[in-house]
């Protein structure tokens, strides 16, 4: 069975060149997404990569409709490809069920893989980078070190809680609690509980 696929760019709301051009290549079943890339969900994919059985043909107009990105694109083909299924790209003239087109696609995966290389290495030297400049990579503090002596210093207050404390910083509990411990600062509170009477 030869399944088709089409989704709107957000440039062009108007599928129906590509709708034409899959009815053109003998689609016996079309999955027409409406929302555009943008969105995460894409149900009508996701239905039409169910439907799909050994011995099936997806076509698509166009490679960016199926997928955003290369390293998606490869995956999903790579899917289909184990499950006995065979991919068709009508813009690009690729056909996975010809030796020239599953070339192509392992082509593909490579470089794929070779962009994951290259981002994971600049990653890695931008934070080694930055180490060295004396910056932190990870989420910034929720409490500043000018907050956490000012909450020290409310807390030394016994009629003051910590909840209130904590909710005048917009924090939880257990990130105040955190904050006194990095900056190496007894919790007053605890400390009084402990005191000789």
């Amino acid at each position: 069975m030869i399944i088709g696929y089409a989704r709107v760019s957000t440039q062009d709301q108007n599928p129906q060149l590509q709708l034409d051009a899959l009815a053109g290549a003998t689609c016996e079943q079309v999955f027409h997404e409406t929302a555009t890339g943008a969105f995460r969900d894409r149900p009508e994919l996701t239905a039409c990569l169910r439907t799909l059985r050994k011995g099936d043909t997806l076509v698509v107009w166009k490679l960016d409709r199926l997928a955003r990105s290369l390293k998606d694109l490869v995956e999903i083909v790579h899917d289909l490809n184990h499950r006995g299924v065979g991919f068709r790209s009508l813009t690009e003239s690729i056909d996975t069920t010809s030796s020239g087109g599953r070339l192509v696609f392992h082509i593909f995966g490579a470089l794929a893989e070779f962009e994951h290389s290259l981002i994971k290495e600049r990653t890695i030297a931008g934070l080694a980078a930055a180490r060295a400049r004396g910056r932190k990579g990870g989420r910034k503090p929720a409490l500043s070190p000018t907050d956490v002596r000012k909450a020290a210093a409310m807390l030394s207050d016994p009629k003051i809680t910590k909840a209130e404390v904590a909710k005048h910083f917009s924090v939880s509990r257990v990130t105040l609690n955190a904050a006194l411990a990095r900056a190496g600062i007894p919790d007053p509170q605890v400390a009084a509980t402990k005191a000789p009477a």
